[in-house]
């Protein structure tokens, strides 16, 4: 499903993904609230979703499908490379973060990797991720992997790719309680509390890849 507020722009998306066999555009959107409306009526697996819309940016769209469409894996597809945008839309649950300046074949594996349950950044958002890092140098002071069990491992990666507690209990065969306790714990062991951090802390440690080039 395609979220963009400009016709030309989903007209490109429309000519390039109706080219791929393995890809169908069941709906469009035009705004934040008729992307929720027409996520809940079409379930895609896959929503490509600009960051700024009008009437609800595609930071609170991501949030509020979260709650109503957990199972749409969300793709930010924006001008902004900004680490403000781009954490923000972690943290509202998005599954992935692709420039529109990406060459179409990176945004088609995009689409793919984030159908798969994994998380794709894309490798200009590399530098991005350095410069946070080092602005948040004393936040993550106090984290050390080697803390965390392997267990705890598997939850840190689920979450940061946006899984729900609900989610990541039945991929590991755990009740959403136990997922939550192992949630308290990585946070306390690592001084994170937000997705963004957590997330931001899986890729620097390896556990969550960026795309190549």
């Amino acid at each position: 499903m395609l979220a963009d507020d400009h016709e030309i722009v989903r007209a490109g998306l429309r000519m390039l993904l109706g080219a791929q066999t393995d890809m169908k555009i069941v709906a469009e959107a035009s705004s934040g609230a008729q992307a929720i409306e027409l996520a809940q009526t079409h379930e895609p697996d896959v929503m490509l979703m600009d960051v700024s819309m009008p009437d609800m940016d595609g930071v609170e769209t991501t949030r509020r499908l979260r709650v109503c469409c957990p199972s749409v894996a969300v793709l930010a597809l924006t001008i902004h490379e900004e680490e403000g945008y781009l954490f923000q839309m972690l943290e509202a649950g998005a599954s992935g973060y692709i420039p529109k300046r990406a060459a179409p074949d990176d945004l088609i594996q995009a689409i793919r990797s984030v159908d798969r349950g994994e998380v794709y950044l894309h490798s200009s958002m590399v530098s991005v991720l350095v410069r946070d890092y080092l602005q948040r140098g004393s936040v993550m002071a106090g984290a050390e992997l080697g803390n965390v069990t392997e267990r705890e491992r598997e939850v840190l990666t689920l979450i940061a790719g946006g899984l729900t507690n609900k989610q990541i209990g039945e991929q590991l065969g755990i009740s959403p309680k136990t997922v939550a306790r192992h949630r308290d714990n990585i946070a306390k062991k690592l001084n994170l509390s937000s997705r963004a951090e957590l997330t931001r802390f899986a890729i620097q440690n390896g556990l969550i890849s960026l795309s190549d080039e």
